[in-house]
């Protein structure tokens, strides 16, 4: 469905033409081409001390970072309960159980007391989790210093889901980088795009090299196809790579036009009562992939869903929270951890429109429109 006010929309501002019609002039539109290691090599100067691996999404980068960190049937994972089920479903894959942890109120990210509490009863059980599973929501940072410490005190390994968080900061040090291994996902919708796209990061040499290995069907360096090990269909091609690379160049602009209309939310809805933003901690920085809000129903007389619908008479598109997934009937057997701080985010919290090109009077607008809704509550 086409929007007037679409909620993330990408933009063209840069190279992508150019780059997109070399590729094609070059006749490797698949997973060969000279994009896909220029967009590799700048993303992997950007992060510092990482290496990217660019596939084809951040769900398949999540696969494979788990089938790196040798999860099997039967094992267990950790994961943040409030998150996208993209988060979890590549454990299924595996035949391995997700153990749902809850938010904590700060980032709303995966709570590390409540990760501790997790992993203690399950060491209790018998069952030592093979891995955690830490998401940046909405471009957050967690508090990954608590739990890296938590980590490295039980032996057990993180991956940073950072598909919403490229270019999201703590203490200067990019996310997706504390973790044994990152993943970064650049679907249409996110903060910029490769049309479908996604990448794993490591700084160890050997998960790299075993990446790009099972992320091309596990080919073995011989003059004929031979296979040793089960491999994927992951690797990114050479014309999403082209338009990934134009993104990418353009990225710290997006981070600031992104951050504005924040900003410019913030003030905006200033005089209204009832309505709270998320927040950046001291040491953290946010690209504020999306603007985020919760409704006090009792303070604004108006809830989340019917500020959803007024706005989407207009043509305006907003979005629920993240439903917690310990919550989703698809995943309502698994063991959970914590209260009910997802739940109640999911509750009162809507995400708004915040693309890269949103002008102040696109905001305007919709702020004039929550205004009414809160105003017609009254009466």
């Amino acid at each position: 469905m086409s929007y007037k006010l679409p909620l993330s929309f990408p933009v063209f501002e840069g190279n992508e033409q150019k780059y997109s019609s070399k590729a094609i002039q070059s006749g490797h539109l698949a997973t060969r081409g000279e994009f896909i290691e220029k967009f590799e090599s700048a993303l992997s100067r950007r992060l510092g001390s990482h290496e990217a691996v660019a596939l084809n999404s951040g769900t398949s980068a999540l696969h494979l970072a788990l089938v790196l960190l040798g999860v099997e049937s039967g094992d267990e994972v950790i994961c943040q309960s409030f998150t996208f089920c993209a988060s979890a479903n590549p454990i299924v894959y595996l035949g391995a159980t997700p153990i749902f942890v809850d938010s904590e109120k700060d980032t709303w990210n995966m709570s590390p007391e409540l990760l501790e509490d997790a992993i203690l009863d399950r060491l209790n059980e018998g069952k030592k989790p093979k891995a955690i599973i830490a998401v940046h929501l909405f471009g957050m940072p967690a508090k990954m210093k608590e739990i890296m410490d938590i980590s490295k005190r039980y032996g057990v390994p993180v991956i940073e889901d950072a598909a919403e968080a490229i270019g999201s900061k703590i203490g200067g040090r990019a996310c997706g980088t504390f973790g044994t291994i990152g993943i970064f996902s650049f679907n249409g919708n996110k903060i910029m795009t490769s049309g479908g796209g996604g990448a794993l990061i490591s700084n160890d040499t050997r998960l790299l090299q075993k990446a790009r290995y099972l992320s091309t069907q596990a080919r073995e360096d011989l003059p004929y196809y031979q296979h040793l090990e089960i491999g994927y269909n992951y690797r990114m091609n050479n014309m999403a790579a082209a338009i990934g690379l134009a993104q990418l160049e353009l990225l710290d602009h997006f981070i600031e036009r992104r951050r504005d209309v924040n900003m410019r939310y913030r003030d905006l809805l200033s005089t209204m009562s009832g309505i709270s933003f998320l927040n950046e901690r001291s040491e953290a920085f946010s690209n504020y992939w999306l603007t985020t809000i919760c409704i006090d129903p009792e303070i604004a007389d108006t809830t989340n869903d019917k500020l959803r619908v007024r706005l989407l008479k207009e043509d305006i598109e907003t979005r629920f929270l993240w439903k917690p997934l310990h919550l989703q009937p698809v995943f309502q057997k698994m063991p959970f951890y914590g209260g009910n701080v997802a739940r109640d985010l999911f509750n009162s919290g809507l995400c708004l429109p915040s693309s890269v090109n949103l002008s102040l009077d696109n905001q305007r607008e919709i702020v004039d429109l929550m205004r009414t809704t809160l105003t017609k509550q009254l009466y």
